[in-house]
């Protein structure tokens, strides 16, 4: 089954050497591909997104391959973005996509009611956030209310999760108090007791 696109122009099309590569459906994943639109369903979830029209994804037994036939430039560039976005989705519904944001500052803490998350970050107000569909987060026990987990089968919807969740109080440059992700690296000021002793 392949998903339609237009008749190629009669030239040999360029490649994308990322695109070329073949993305492995595992076990438990169901692919369904209609027109210029994929689904994909694992254990994680389910996802759909509409294909360029340029494109098409050609499936052999186990196994997804995308071409295009775009003119000039447009094809290896659709090609690996398009490759980009499938092989996402088929991870995503198969492993699920994880992201963790700390609290960094006394007396901060996070906690999960339902669909929202509930933040004392050194503001007036307690921050709230309400997670999208197909996002769920939790607090782990052993954080002390530090930490929020994020997990979706969707990689783009869990990462604009955590990025709205850390704009809610973005680290401040001088202690580091705010809302990080895990391993981001932060640039640090020295301020103004810094700049005496140096």
């Amino acid at each position: 089954m392949t998903a339609s696109a237009p008749a190629t122009n009669g030239a040999a099309s360029r490649q994308s050497r990322v695109g070329k590569r073949p993305i492995p459906i595992p076990k438990g994943v169901s692919v369904n591909l209609s027109g210029n639109r994929i689904e994909v369903q694992g254990p994680k979830g389910k996802l759909g997104r509409k294909l360029p029209a340029q494109v098409t994804l050609k499936r052999d037994g186990d196994v997804l391959t995308v071409e295009s036939d775009a003119p000039g430039r447009h094809a290896p560039r659709l090609q690996g973005l398009t490759r980009a976005l499938v092989a996402g989705m088929v991870h995503g519904a198969a492993q699920g996509y994880t992201k963790t944001l700390e609290l960094v500052g006394t007396g901060y803490r996070a906690e999960v009611n339902g669909g929202v998350v509930s933040m004392q970050v050194g503001l007036s107000h307690t921050a709230v956030y309400t997670l999208p569909e197909g996002v769920a987060a939790e607090v782990p026990k052993d954080s002390k209310g530090q930490q929020i987990v994020l997990t979706s089968a969707n990689k783009e919807a869990v990462g604009q999760a955590a990025a709205t969740i850390r704009s809610l109080r973005p680290p401040e440059p001088y202690g580091g108090k705010g809302i990080r992700m895990r391993g981001e690296v932060l640039r640090r000021k020295a301020g103004k007791a810094g700049k005496k002793a140096g």
